[in-house]
């Protein structure tokens, strides 16, 4: 494990050298933290959202008609975790930037005079949006009824970070989808729900 500033830092699985405003498609997962069931349960292989559940999915398919540069290949969303496949068409993209990796944070970009940046049309800022505007609806929704439990950094509901993958071709992207598809169906053997 690297150091950074004399700390221990989780190395980025962002692919170096790859800008992520690069049209394509994305194979993501976003996992809650400590993989904590939040969402809802599997009922015979159906997900029964729980409020926030229901936050969660509806702010994620928002986000479809605010972001006109994406679309929804595939979406699953789970007790503790979302898969997705993500279709970048970035008509508006332009040059090439250097990624800066982060910690705990999705990557930014780093411009020709330094100054890092998130690039606004990218699978890290949608990430980072969706995130926050679950957690935000969310705590607005604990606000109205006066009942459950707040997100913030000392208790976030997010890993820090996500998982990607680019996908590099048609047969990768069936496989995908059906693996999304599928699963709620195996959930009792799926790596984020044996945890429970």
């Amino acid at each position: 494990m690297e150091k950074y500033k004399n700390k221990y830092r989780i190395e980025s699985n962002r692919r170096r050298g790859w800008n992520y405003a690069n049209e394509g498609a994305y194979f993501i997962t976003i996992v809650t933290a400590n993989r904590e069931c939040v969402f809802g349960d599997v009922v015979n292989g159906e997900i029964r959202y729980s409020q926030l559940g229901q936050i969660a999915y509806d702010e994620f398919m928002k986000s479809f008609e605010i972001r006109h540069e994406l679309q929804i290949g595939a979406f699953c969303l789970m007790p503790n975790h979302l898969h997705a496949i993500l279709i970048l068409d970035n008509d508006d993209f332009v040059g090439t930037h250097d990624s800066v990796e982060t910690h705990g944070r999705a990557s930014l970009q780093s411009q020709s005079n330094g100054i890092a940046y998130r690039s606004p049309k990218s699978i890290s800022s949608f990430v980072a949006q969706y995130k926050s505007s679950v957690v935000s609806r969310y705590d607005d929704w604990v606000d109205t009824v006066g009942m459950g439990k707040k997100y913030n950094r000392q208790n976030p509901l997010w890993q820090s970070n996500y998982h990607d993958h680019i996908i590099r071709d048609e047969q990768e992207y069936s496989k995908i989808m059906e693996y999304i598809i599928n699963n709620p169906l195996k959930w009792n053997d799926d790596c984020y729900g044996n945890e429970k």
